[in-house]
C-alpha cells in the first residue's frame, strides 16, 4: 500500500518514513497540509498519516478538507498527535479522522494500525460491486453518461450540508454521508426490468408506458428487499432499498408509487430526489436539450415544498457553487475522453 505521511518536522518525517519502509510500505511525503491535500487530489494514496500541529493547514483542517472534497475513493486518515484529551480526540473524529497514534509512536503499533486500515479499505471492494451493479442497470441507456457519478456527488454535498442543520444532527453523521454516496447510485436499479421499448423510447411516454416505467421503483425495492432478507439489518442495503423505492415520491404526496408525503418519505430519498432531478435537468437526452444551471435552479426552487423537501432545496441553494463545480468537472472529463 502507498502511504502519504505529512509532518512539518523533518526529523519526525524521516522517522515515520523509515518505520514504514522497513515494514514494506511505499511512502510519499509532504511537509505541510496543503502539499498533502494536493497529493491526495491526484488519487495516488488511500492512507494518510498526518501530524496534528502544522502551519498553513493543520491536521484537523486537512481532515475537513479531505472529507469535503470529491476524492477518488475513501482516504483513511490516521492523526499522529500529542493531543490525548478526550475532547480533542472527539474533535479529530468529527473532522473525519479514522484513528490516532500518540507521539512518540511505537513502530509495531504503527504497523498494526496500518494493517487495520488495510482491512477497512478492503471493504471498498463491496462498494465497487454495488456501484458496478448500478452501472449494469444504467448501461442499458447509452444517453445517461456519468449520471450515477454526478448524482452520488450531489447527494453527498446535500447530506454534508444537512448534517450541520440542527433538525438533522441526530440523523446525519459521517457514516450516513458515506452511505448515501455509496447507495444513491442504486436509485434506478429497477430499470433493468423495464422493456427497451419503454426505457429507450426517444420521446414522451404514453400513459401505459409511463405506468410501466414507474414500476422501476418497486422492482428496485424488491431486488434489495431480497438481499435484506438474507442480510437483515445491513445499513447500506436498507438505505439503498429506501432510495430505490422512494426517490420519485413527492413532498406534497403526489408522487409514486406509495404516495408518501413530507417526512414519511425517507430522508435519503428526499436528498436523492433533488440530486437526480438536477442532473436530469442539466443533462442532454434524446428527447430534450440540457438546461443550464439557472434554469434547473428555477425549476427546483419552484417545486420547493411541492416536489421537494424545502430543507433539501435550501441545502441545494447554499451549495450551488459546489453543484456547478461537480457538473463542470465531469463535463471536462467526458470532453477529454471523447
Amino acid at each position: 500500500m502507498r502511504i502519504l505521511i505529512v509532518d512539518d518536522d523533518p526529523t519526525a518525517l524521516e522517522l515515520l518514513q523509515h518505520a514504514l519502509v522497513s515494514g514494506g510500505y511505499e511512502v510519499v511525503t509532504a511537509a505541510d497540509g496543503r502539499g498533502a491535500f494536493a497529493e491526495l487530489r491526484g488519487g495516488s494514496c488511500r492512507l494518510l498519516i498526518s501530524d496534528w500541529d502544522m502551519p498553513h493547514m493543520n491536521g484537523i483542517e486537512l481532515c475537513r478538507a479531505i472529507r469535503s472534497e470529491d476524492l477518488l475513493g475513501y482516504v483513511y486518515i490516521i492523526l499522529l498527535t500529542g493531543h490525548n484529551l478526550l475532547e480533542e480526540r472527539v474533535e479529530g473524529l468529527r473532522a473525519g479522522a479514522d484513528d490516532f497514534i500518540s507521539k512518540p509512536f511505537d513502530p509495531s503499533e504503527l504497523v498494526a494500525r496500518i494493517q487495520t486500515a488495510e482491512r477497512i479499505l478492503a471493504l471498498e471492494t463491496r462498494d465497487v460491486a454495488i456501484f458496478a451493479m448500478a452501472k449494469l442497470a444504467e448501461s442499458r441507456d447509452p444517453e445517461t453518461g456519468a449520471h450515477l457519478e454526478r448524482v452520488r456527488s450531489y447527494s453527498r454535498v446535500l447530506a454534508q450540508h444537512l448534517a450541520g442543520v440542527d433538525k438533522f444532527r441526530s440523523q446525519i453523521n459521517a457514516e450516513y454521508v458515506r452511505l448515501i454516496y455509496l447507495t444513491s447510485p442504486l436509485h434506478d436499479i429497477g430499470k433493468v426490468g423495464i422493456p427497451d421499448c419503454v426505457l429507450l423510447k426517444p420521446g414522451a411516454l404514453n400513459d401505459q408506458e409511463f405506468a410501466i416505467m414507474k414500476t422501476h421503483t418497486t422492482l428496485g425495492a424488491a431486488t434489495l428487499d431480497a438481499a435484506l432478507q438474507q442480510f437483515p439489518g445491513v445499513q447500506f442495503l436498507q438505505m439503498g432499498r429506501d432510495v430505490a423505492a422512494s426517490h420519485h415520491e413527492r413532498f406534497d404526496g403526489s408522487g409514486y408509487q406509495q404516495g408518501l408525503s413530507g417526512e414519511f418519505i425517507p430522508l435519503c430519498a428526499r436528498i436523492v430526489a433533488v440530486a437526480d432531478v438536477y442532473d436530469a435537468l442539466t443533462s442532454k437526452r434524446v428527447y430534450k436539450r440540457a438546461f443550464d444551471h439557472a434554469v434547473a435552479r428555477s425549476i427546483i426552487v419552484k417545486e420547493r415544498g411541492a416536489h421537494f423537501d424545502p430543507e433539501v432545496v435550501d441545502a441545494f441553494l447554499r451549495n450551488e457553487a459546489r453543484f456547478i463545480s461537480i457538473r463542470t468537472q465531469f463535463a471536462e472529463a467526458e470532453a477529454l475522453a471523447a
